[in-house]
């Protein structure tokens, strides 16, 4: 069974034992996390698509770890101004483990 989820601003195809990095999203690492916003559910062919979420669907996910994304780094400058700047910026992220999909 596959499903794809919207967790945050993104979507995610998913299967049991499926590992994936999301947003934050508030839960403690160790908890269970309950997404109800699933887009489409194939289940051996049978294929439900939601408008927009498929009715009575649901996939529990496992919170593994809170993880840092690599680092990204931005520079600003104007040339003849003697004016520059640079930052750098790390996403933190939910490591999540698919354990059961219902629809």
């Amino acid at each position: 069974m596959q499903a794809v989820i919207k967790v945050g601003s993104k979507q995610y195809k998913v299967a049991k034992d499926t590992i994936f990095f999301a947003e934050l999203t508030g839960t403690e690492p160790g908890k269970d996390l309950s997404i109800s916003e699933v887009l489409s559910v194939n289940n051996n062919g049978q294929v439900k698509v939601g408008q927009p979420f498929v009715s009575g669907a649901s996939v529990t996910a496992k919170v593994l770890e809170e993880v840092k994304g690599p680092k990204i780094v931005g520079v600003f400058y104007r040339t003849k101004k003697h004016n520059h700047r640079k930052w750098g910026h790390r996403q933190k992220y939910h490591k999540l483990q698919v354990t059961a999909i219902t629809a």
